[in-house]
């Protein structure tokens, strides 16, 4: 890990730091077997990696049955809003009826989606605090106060703010979220920064970089300076659009908004080394079993 300025501080895991509406379904623990399939990718990789994440909840669907993997990522994605790790039993929770308890926290790590139709931004919530991975378009921040609220969160929790790139669909709301949340560090990857309109400083983060114990990868060729967020506990991977699942199956980045199309496939390339079970892209639904096993064959085809 690079080292990183004292006067930025930690982060709420005390590792160092540079610095919607729903109504939510919790489903029971899925957890990622060694199939075949994934018995093969990892052994092509010269690695034999037996990876048991903690159990995942999602939002959003009627289904009440684990998810299994599929064959295509298509069959895997859904209009999740809420993974959590740790979900035995599945229940339906009614919407909160008015009170005046703050509210509670959630004991466990969960990560909420941040549904603003075209583009999504994502929420990971930790022992009673938050980080925020992209803002959305301007005039999102209303959306993001109803999310961190379905976690039982506001505001004055959200110590980060994490920008996967530049452009106005994933940072249109940067000015508004730092306004509600006075306390909280903005960061991006150093070659977009100085494009990136905020009313604080932005602390530079890259490959070796932790934020609230996510692990910070550079993904260039969207943009130079693009990054994506690895969830390494939850198996999450946060992906900006480095990939997307616009058309139903998960792809690398648009050409038509790629500043540098062989950067942007080197990157697939990166992730695709990486082990996780959910993606989250900036555009498209959700991956929620087997992600990096489709990132595996998306990086074979290119």
């Amino acid at each position: 890990m690079r080292a990183l300025p004292a006067s930025l501080g930690t982060g709420s895991t005390g590792r160092k730091c540079r610095t919607a509406q729903s109504t939510r379904t919790a489903y029971p623990p899925v957890v990622a077997h060694l199939t075949r399939r994934r018995f093969l990718r990892r052994l092509g990789k010269g690695t034999l990696a037996i990876a048991v994440f903690g159990p995942i909840a999602c939002s959003d669907s009627a289904t009440t049955s684990s998810p299994a993997p599929a064959t295509t990522a298509a069959a895997t994605t859904a209009a999740a809003t809420t993974v959590t790790t740790t979900a035995a039993t599945t229940t339906t929770a009614a919407a909160p009826a008015a009170t005046t308890s703050p509210p509670t926290a959630p004991a466990a790590p969960t990560w909420s989606r941040v549904n603003l139709g075209f583009v999504s931004a994502y929420i990971l919530a930790r022992s009673g605090r938050a980080a925020i991975v992209d803002t959305g378009v301007e005039g999102s921040e209303g959306q993001i106060e109803a999310t961190l609220g379905e976690v039982g969160l506001g505001w004055g929790e959200v110590d980060h703010v994490i920008l996967t790139h530049l452009h106005g669909d994933h940072v249109g709301s940067l000015g508004g979220v730092l306004a509600n949340a006075p306390d909280a560090a903005g960061y991006a990857g150093e070659a977009d920064i100085a494009g990136i309109s905020s009313p604080r400083p932005l602390a530079a983060v890259g490959d070796g970089d932790e934020v609230f114990g996510l692990q910070i990868v550079e993904t260039p060729g969207h943009t130079a300076g693009h990054i994506s967020v690895l969830d390494p506990e939850g198996g999450v991977l946060v992906a900006g659009d480095a990939l997307n699942t616009s058309t139903g199956q998960v792809a690398g980045s648009d050409p038509r908004f790629t500043a540098d199309q062989a950067a942007a496939d080197a990157s697939v390339q990166k992730l695709a080394g990486l082990t996780y079970e959910v993606l989250f892209p900036g555009h498209g639904e959700p991956i929620l079993a087997a992600a990096d096993v489709a990132v595996l064959a998306l990086a074979d085809s290119i």
